[in-house]
């Protein structure tokens, strides 16, 4: 069984409750507007982290994050990127069991064509009325199991 940590949204914002919550994990996954490296570097020492570039990452330390990321957990592969809107590939075709995206700022987890898509909504400074939150992914062979951290209240 494999855990994976799955954030977006930050903006150089890392709540210490999203802190908490990602302990335990095997891996982060950061889904782009990170805002900041030290971003990064806090996550870091929690557990190894793969990050994307968002639309608001810039600078020299931005450049150097890919602008989409493939990692393979368990058995499942996983494609990760910032706006689902760029999407350029067919997950059926390319292999892909799981699909992660941020920049909607919307928690959302939904299953097309055998595809799961998660998107953990935003954990850095609240937009509009939207929750503040982040997901954990657990992996148990063919299980996926997706919760939704409220980093303002209970899971959800």
């Amino acid at each position: 069984m494999k855990t994976i940590g799955i954030i977006s949204d930050t903006h150089g914002l890392l709540r210490e409750e999203a802190v908490h919550a990602l302990k335990g994990v095997d891996l982060i996954i950061h889904a782009g507007d990170i805002g900041s490296p030290v971003v990064i570097e806090k996550l870091e020492e929690i557990a190894p982290v793969k990050a994307v570039r968002g639309n608001c990452d810039r600078g020299k330390w931005a450049a150097k994050l890919p602008g989409t990321e493939s990692v393979r957990m368990g058995n499942k592969n996983i494609y990760v990127l910032h706006d689902l809107k760029e999407l350029d590939i067919d997950p059926r075709k390319e292999g892909i069991d799981i699909v992660i995206s941020g920049h909607s700022h919307r928690a959302k987890e939904e299953s097309k064509d055998g595809i799961l898509y998660i998107n953990p909504g935003s954990a850095g400074p609240r937009r509009f009325k939207l929750p503040v939150c982040l997901a954990r992914v657990t992996l148990d062979g063919e299980i996926v199991d997706t919760s939704f951290i409220n980093l303002e209240g209970a899971a959800y």
